[in-house]
């Protein structure tokens, strides 16, 4: 067969350390007219395998470095190489082990050193006249492919024809189903790539309010001792002007921030839908009393005039008066802050009939026309002029979802910059059926506020020392504990009316101090306030589970911990002191 695969000349990689042996090699081999490459290594023999392809390797046994044993199953290892047969010469490992290890590793032969050069001739000539059957019979498996290739497509040509007029009719219903196919997939992926995209938002959110709620903790425990200061420094007389100015700047700041803090757990809340209205027949006298009460301050900072209509101060709507409070006073606030010192700010609470319209109007920056509908959107800073923007974008967009939770509406005009606005919040009038308003009380009876036993656990010391402190200028004798032990151990002598108890405490927290003080017989009957800086829906759900009577985010105000304590029922202590008051009087207790 004429320029067969037979009549082409194969490589032969001979291998050896030693120039003289394979010089020796080349002479007898040479005869066989086949091409004779060397290597010096089995590095350098693994290298030529990579490059060419070889009908056999005559491979030395005892080189250094890597040897033929080490060698032969590098090449074996090779999916290339596996069927290449190999030669050992060997003048060493001759033995019958070290000829049944080299078979193991996919030897062919053996040649004992000196080399008979007739029959090393020989049993190469073999090998390569075996690689140029097996190479020959390659060619003829291709050729037959080929052939067997030419004929299917014949075949496929011939099929074709006779099934083109079927194909002709069926072509239209192949297409629509390819394209619903199509249609299908592309459904798929979209639901799949939704879903991945769900849950990596819920991921996303569960991460944020993770995040948010520990910032909110985090933030609220220093500003607590820092109010408490405050207050403090409030009930002392200052004569030097410069502190006492230093002092109301740090209250409204305090104020500021806290107020911040509330905001942004309350959006999260919100977009989770887990925030919850305390509802009720409010009067919106009572509800622009509080807010213009809580706006008060920096109404007069900016020195503005601020006027105030509200014809009748008796209309009703059902709603948390917390909330709505909340609403009014940071649309008012938000008016003196955007309006230059001695502006204008205007109030007005008006009847529709079916709605209530509360209206702050101020003559402030004003709001360009394209800027208004951005105002409500969450994180949304809106320019006004030259002034930048302030605060974190989410006190409008958390007022108007809370008003809307009430059935209700906020609703922006300017008639654009330096124009001033106006925000109106419309709610729903409450038509309630015969009978009195429950009145909410305004003051006591004119009595003095009653002293109490307090007991205070706080493992910040600066918390517990300016909280004590500061319930101790109001006349309440005062016992501190550091951590949770200490405080059922002092709840247990000093039996306090009350008890504020942080959680995160060391020994016993808060959760746990407050159920073992519950479980005694003496302390069921004592109130006990949860005072911390976790706000969240479950921990005040948690605070109950243990026992306690309230829950008060960190920084609690003094009016609110005055509220829990003048509810307290008087005590006669002059008449049955208990044994822990048997000392001096006015002494702290203290433990630890």
């Amino acid at each position: 067969m004429a320029g067969s695969a037979k009549d082409k000349k194969v490589n032969i990689l001979l291998v050896d350390d030693q120039p003289a042996r394979l010089l020796s090699y080349e002479t007898i081999l040479g005869e066989l007219g086949q091409n004779l490459v060397t290597a010096r290594s089995g590095v350098e023999a693994l290298e030529k395998l990579m490059k060419d392809e070889f009908a056999l390797v005559l491979l030395d046994v005892s080189m250094p470095g890597m040897d033929g044993f080490e060698t032969a199953a590098l090449i074996h290892d090779h999916p290339r190489f596996e069927k290449t047969p190999i030669i050992f010469v060997t003048g060493v490992h001759d033995t019958e082990f070290d000829r049944l290890k080299g078979y193991k590793l996919g030897a062919v032969d053996y040649v004992s050193i000196p080399v008979v050069p007739e029959i090393l001739r020989s049993k190469v000539s073999v090998l390569v006249e075996l690689h140029c059957q097996r190479r020959e019979l390659q060619e003829l498996n291709r050729s037959l492919a080929e052939a067997n290739a030419r004929l299917e497509a014949a075949h496929t040509t011939l099929q074709a024809e006779r099934t083109r007029e079927l194909q002709e009719l069926n072509r239209d219903l192949q297409k629509a189903n390819i394209e619903l196919a199509e249609s299908n997939r592309a459904l798929q992926a979209e639901i799949a790539e939704r879903a991945r995209a769900e849950a990596a938002l819920k991921e996303a959110d569960r991460q944020k309010d993770e995040f948010l709620a520990i910032l909110a903790h985090e933030l609220r425990n220093p500003l607590a001792p820092i109010r408490n200061a405050v207050q403090i420094m409030s009930r002392l007389e200052i004569d030097n002007m410069h502190i006492r100015w230093a002092r109301d700047v740090i209250d409204r700041q305090i104020a500021h921030l806290t107020r911040l803090v509330d905001d942004l757990l309350d959006i999260s809340r919100i977009t989770r839908g887990t925030i919850t209205l305390s509802t009720e027949p409010v009067q919106v006298g009572t509800i622009l009393s509080r807010a213009l009460e809580a706006s008060q301050p920096i109404v007069s900072e900016y020195q503005h005039v601020l006027s105030v209509k509200c014809p009748d101060d008796s209309i009703t709507i059902k709603g948390d008066l917390t909330r709505l409070v909340q609403v009014l006073a940071n649309l008012i606030s938000n008016a003196a802050k955007y309006t230059n010192p001695g502006g204008r700010v205007d109030i007005e609470v008006r009847s529709t009939g079916e709605h209530v319209e509360f209206c702050v109007t101020d003559n402030g920056i004003g709001i360009a026309p394209e800027s208004v509908p951005k105002l409500f959107n969450l994180f949304s800073r809106v320019h006004s002029g030259d002034r930048a923007p302030g605060g974190l974008g989410i006190g409008l967009a958390l007022s108007r979802k809370l008003i809307q939770m009430h059935m209700g509406d906020v609703i922006c005009e300017s008639e654009g910059v330096g124009k001033g606005s106006r925000f109106i919040v419309r709610l729903p009038i409450w038509k309630q059926a015969a009978g009195a308003l429950p009145v909410r009380a305004n003051g006591g009876n004119g009595e003095p506020a009653p002293k109490r036993r307090v007991l205070i656990a706080d493992d910040n010391p600066d918390a517990l020392e300016s909280l004590a402190l500061l319930l101790e200028c109001e006349g309440h004798r005062v016992f501190k504990a550091a951590d949770g032990g200490q405080a059922v151990e002092l709840a247990r002598s000093a039996r306090p009316d009350a008890a504020f108890l942080d959680i995160g405490m060391p020994v016993l927290t808060g959760y746990e101090a407050a159920t073992r003080i519950r479980a005694e017989s003496w302390g069921q009957q004592m109130v006990i306030v949860a005072l911390s800086g976790w706000g969240q829906r479950e921990d005040v759900q948690r605070s109950k589970a243990a026992g306690f009577d309230a829950h008060l985010v960190k920084p609690a105000s003094f009016e609110a911990l005055s509220e829990i304590l003048s509810r307290l029922p008087r005590r006669r202590y002059s008449s049955t002191p208990h044994e822990a008051d048997r000392g001096s009087e006015g002494e702290t207790a203290s433990a630890g």
